[in-house]
């Protein structure tokens, strides 16, 4: 689940973004560095990004994709669960492994979606 959403021209930074949201959200909201997907800046350093977290098993993260537009994701922010839980990166993955990721996704998939939704809601508020 992922949704790109255009932030009003108040908020274009990530530290303004995330004093924004911070301030608004009832969910514990940090800056953290991105290693959910291994982004890097061009001196090679992982690019920061802002979590919503809402449990164990459910977060967002934003980051900006350019100067006014926000990408969002859903992520599981626990680092164990989401060994467990999230998307294999793996290139060869057996028949046991394919399969096993299709039913987690298939049993996570409706609290993920309702999850992502009502986290997405607090974004909006910054949205142009």
């Amino acid at each position: 689940m992922e949704n790109l959403v255009e932030i009003k021209s108040n908020y274009n930074s990530l530290d303004k973004l995330y004093l924004f949201l911070e301030r608004v959200s009832n969910f514990e909201c940090s800056k953290e560095y991105d290693i959910w997907e291994h982004r890097t800046d061009t001196n090679g350093q992982l690019e920061e990004c802002i979590i919503i977290k809402k449990s164990g098993m459910h977060a967002i993260k934003l980051f900006f994709v350019n100067k006014d537009t926000v990408k969002i994701n859903h992520i599981i922010p626990n680092k164990m669960m989401h060994a467990y839980f999230g998307k294999s990166v793996k290139v060869r993955r057996n028949i046991i492994e394919i399969l096993a990721g299709f039913i987690k996704q298939a049993l996570l998939k409706g609290s993920q979606e309702k999850a992502f939704k009502e986290l997405e809601s607090i974004v909006y508020k910054a949205a142009a």
